[in-house]
């Protein structure tokens, strides 16, 4: 199962690509199309003005594409120095910035192949198709640059919060059932069967990305067995790091069928990760209470994300640990943060450096007596 994140990272540098060669693969047909089936679809413009256009339109796309690189290089640097690290690549990897890039080069490589075709065999014609096609590349650019500015708005701290606030909301929604739904038996303890099979990690240091939960029970039933993932969803695995055991009396499973099914990668990602979003929130929350920066007010912004977080996992069932199959069996036992995880996370060390700060006391005073009467 490859993830979104690793979709994010393929699409920063496909994106352009696809947009290049759709120009390259437009600007060597479509006039060549237009040339031989219309002739006379030809524009009133002279040779000159048509080349100047052309030259214009392709220096000043180099200049754009330099101006977004520059705006993405100012955006990392200031979320990295004011919120988290960890933000960065979220905001580098913004499609719109891809798209961007990628519209900028098209609209580049479009008006070399347009000038190309200007006064061609000394015709002294211009084929209209390739102006319409150049203009509509040229609005294309403008709506794609301003769309790209508002971008920059992303980087004021209230628009950060609410971003990291909703990625938590979105993956609380989909790991965790309501606490009125029926609740799902669960055994939490390793099974009394033999472990069978243990499988570990080798390589380079890892950070676990997600779990295909509903193919590791069926690679358990397939082979009457239970699964234990040791291992939890943002953890770091190192070389030889236990990763899965295996229990009961089936035959031994390939490892690369399993572990295949437990996505590894260089950083963590939100998804069926409710942490990390708090994470992030506590990351920037601290960074303001620094003396460097000493802004209590966006600590209590972040705690007021902080606070609806924990209030919707209140109202989940976070007792997830075990998974059944179809005929109730169970097949596979995975490790899921608790609620004292979340609460540790979210307070422990917003209290420790906000200590000092009658402002986040305050607030924390009131989002603990809060989560009481809830």
């Amino acid at each position: 199962m490859a993830s979104k994140f690793r979709s994010s990272q393929y699409s920063a540098w496909m994106i352009p690509l696809i947009y290049a060669a759709a120009a390259i693969l437009v600007g060597s047909i479509v006039p060549r199309l237009g040339n031989y089936y219309f002739p006379n679809f030809t524009s009133s413009i002279s040779v000159d003005a048509a080349i100047g256009i052309y030259s214009s339109v392709a220096s000043g796309m180099i200049a754009l594409t330099g101006i977004v690189f520059s705006l993405t290089f100012v955006m990392v640097q200031f979320s990295a120095t004011a919120y988290s690290p960890r933000l960065v690549l979220w905001i580098a990897r913004d499609p719109v910035i891809s798209h961007a890039i990628g519209v900028f080069t098209a609209t580049f490589l479009y008006a070399l192949y347009a000038l190309a075709w200007v006064d061609r065999s000394a015709s002294g014609r211009v084929p209209l198709i390739n102006l319409q096609i150049v203009t509509f590349l040229l609005v294309v650019c403008v709506l794609m640059f301003i769309s790209l500015i508002q971008r920059v708005g992303m980087l004021q701290v209230t628009r950060m919060l609410i971003f990291t606030g909703n990625q938590g909301r979105h993956i609380i929604a989909n790991l965790y059932r309501p606490i009125d739904s029926l609740p799902s038996p669960r055994t939490a303890e390793v099974p009394s069967i033999p472990c069978a099979q243990t499988l570990y990690h080798h390589g380079d240091p890892r950070v676990v990305q997600s779990i295909d939960i509903s193919r590791l029970v069926q690679t358990a039933r397939a082979n009457g067995s239970i699964i234990e993932v040791m291992v939890a969803v943002g953890d770091t695995v190192h070389d030889s790091t236990p990763i899965v055991q295996i229990f009961g009396t089936g035959f031994l499973l390939s490892g690369k069928t399993v572990l295949e099914a437990i996505e590894l990668g260089r950083e963590r990602t939100f998804e069926q990760d409710p942490k990390y979003a708090i994470r992030l929130l506590v990351d920037i929350a601290i960074k303001a209470l620094s003396p460097a920066i000493n802004d209590p007010t966006t600590a209590v912004q972040a705690l007021d994300q902080i606070e609806d977080l924990l209030l919707r996992l209140g109202r989940r069932r976070l007792e997830i640990g075990a998974f059944r199959d179809d005929t109730g069996q169970l097949r596979l036992l995975g490790h899921f943060p608790s609620w004292e995880d979340f609460l540790r996370l979210a307070f422990d060390e917003i209290r420790f450096y906000g200590s000092t700060s009658v402002q986040v006391m305050r607030r924390m005073k009131a989002l603990m007596s809060e989560l009481i009467s809830v």
